[in-house]
């Protein structure tokens, strides 16, 4: 799922890097670019699935998951530690959906990343302050922050995007709820 030496997420992350004078600025500039130029499936309504970088990168489409995939991957190409966790998040039907994000090692701490994509109801930035992440979590409702980092996609996340041909049917019926 996270291409890390895969040629096309090379040429990014080597694309992204050129001219950047630290870490810190190539990995918001990588985090920008996933953010802005890789579609949210939902929001673009498009129903092709994707799971690896490199799948995210050549179809430019793709859920929190994939897109994390892809960012992570770009990241770590080129010596930027970075890591996949997760929210568990409430739904609008009283349930709960898993939603993926980023962690990126920066200034000496992990800071989370959220690179699903902004819309009227969403505005997550870079940051190595305060989060900025396109949902915060409401315990009461039983949403959770997941505190683990994984090197590789959750398997849940992995069989519920190999299971589907359709991801918007994923996201009616069938996205993992929890870890």
């Amino acid at each position: 799922m996270v291409q890390t030496t895969h040629p096309a997420v090379v040429s990014l992350a080597q694309e992204l890097r050129s001219g950047t004078a630290t870490d810190e600025d190539f990995a918001a500039r990588a985090y920008e670019w996933v953010r802005d130029e890789v579609r949210h499936s939902w929001d673009a309504q498009d129903r092709r699935v994707t799971l690896t970088a490199s799948d995210v990168l050549d179809q430019r489409v793709g859920l929190c998951y994939a897109k994390s995939h892809l960012l992570t991957a770009v990241l770590r190409s080129q010596g930027v530690p970075a890591a996949l966790c997760y929210q568990r998040l409430g739904d609008d039907d009283s349930g709960h959906v898993l939603h993926g994000l980023v962690a990126v090692h920066l200034r000496g701490s992990w800071h989370r990343q959220d690179v699903r994509g902004n819309n009227d109801n969403v505005d997550a930035q870079f940051s190595l302050g305060a989060e900025r992440l396109a949902y915060l979590v409401d315990t009461a409702r039983g949403e959770v922050d997941y505190p683990t980092l994984f090197t590789s996609a959750a398997p849940c996340v992995v069989d519920a995007l190999r299971s589907t041909d359709d991801v918007l049917a994923l996201c009616a019926n069938g996205l993992p709820t929890e870890l």
